[in-house]
């Protein structure tokens, strides 16, 4: 059992504050990931967590027991950083086995946990190596044997993909979460990428400033997010936001921008919006859709605009251009070859909007 519970955290370095007031309970065996841009404070509360930075206010429990104070190496924890933190002086199994030295433990236990780790991350090819002899992939290995080692009740992983090639990030990707799921550890991964969030997460925990932005599982994040800033950060390509008003009355509604109407069909919206209140809508790349290449919406607004720029990616198209003197992005998912300046026709898949009071950029909520 490992539980992390997080009540009004603050962490401050001199006159800057770098958390503010968080307030979050990490489930037992689940697999959280804090994200969002560089600043945001994200690897701060991994390392308050971790007990290498001081809580400056609030109180942090470990399964109910208060942790403050406690030093890290009596927390129960191991964390795996960006820089693999390897001592190039000693073999793979001398890394594997150093901390389990320091804590004495007889030298049988200590071979069998090494052994342990050595199988499931399949790194026995390398025991008599040095950590220069390795590639990125397979320190990265090396250095999650070293947390595994330990047999923590909570791993921590700062941005540990960060150094690795595009298809071994997601190589590795795929045996963090295999991992997590065969050791049933509580799990807690500090990551800028939203990709890596939204496939490794049971709950993703989005920051900005130092505060939690939302936090939930990935499908709630990215189907409702709770502003506009969550709803732009989530999501490749990012979302498009087109701005304008609102315009209610006789139990209907529209958004209006700038010579453009779109009915707004979700009747919980109506009674959460006022009469020329200022708006963002906003459409997913996908949700904008090139009508003569996908299936149109059931509920659409069609309109034409010219192809500024395309990006080929394989398996689908992403298509540039403009609206109501808005850019955006749109995903064909049949591709084909797009001329620049080529006019084609769109469709706001109007079922799927997103809105957004432009003063407070909140979401409207229709729950």
């Amino acid at each position: 059992m490992a539980t992390v519970s997080l009540t009004d955290i603050v962490k401050v370095y001199g006159r800057h504050i770098a958390v503010r007031g968080v307030d979050l309970e990490i489930p037992d065996k689940s697999f959280t990931v804090f994200v969002g841009p560089s600043g945001c404070g994200k690897t701060t509360m991994l390392r308050m967590i971790a007990g290498l930075e001081i809580i400056s206010h609030g109180e942090m429990k470990l399964n109910g027991k208060i942790v403050n104070d406690t030093p890290s190496r009596e927390r129960g924890v191991a964390m795996v950083f960006q820089s693999y933190a390897l001592y190039p002086h000693k073999t793979v199994r001398q890394n594997l086995e150093f901390s389990l030295k320091l804590e004495k433990l007889p030298p049988d236990q200590i071979e069998s946990r090494v052994n342990k780790a050595v199988n499931l991350l399949q790194i026995e090819p390398y025991l008599d190596r040095k950590p220069a002899q390795l590639s990125g992939g397979q320190r990265q290995r090396v250095a999650m044997g070293r947390a595994i080692v330990r047999e923590p009740k909570v791993f921590l992983f700062d941005e540990p993909l960060s150094n690795l090639d595009a298809k071994l990030r997601n190589q590795m990707r795929i045996e963090i979460k295999k991992l997590q799921r065969r050791l049933q550890v509580t799990t807690i991964y500090v990551t800028h990428d939203q990709v890596e969030a939204m496939t490794l997460a049971d709950v993703i925990v989005v920051m900005r400033d130092g505060v939690i932005e939302q936090s939930g599982t990935p499908m709630q994040i990215f189907e409702n997010p709770a502003n506009q800033f969550v709803a732009g950060f989530i999501g490749t390509p990012q979302m498009n936001f087109f701005g304008g008003s609102a315009s209610v009355s006789r139990g209907a509604a529209n958004f209006v921008g700038d010579g453009f109407k779109i009915p707004i069909f979700k009747s919980r919206f109506y009674n959460k919006l006022r009469d020329g209140q200022k708006l963002f809508a906003g459409f997913r790349p996908e949700d904008i859709v090139p009508l003569a290449h996908s299936a149109p919406p059931k509920q659409t607004v069609r309109f034409t605009s010219s192809v500024s720029f395309t990006e080929m990616l394989g398996n689908e198209t992403l298509l540039f251009s403009s609206f109501g003197g808005t850019e955006f992005v749109s995903r064909m998912a049949q591709p084909r070859l797009v001329v620049q300046d080529e006019k084609m026709k769109f469709g706001f898949n109007v079922e799927k909007m997103h809105l957004f009071d432009r003063d407070t950029g909140m979401a409207i909520r229709t729950v």
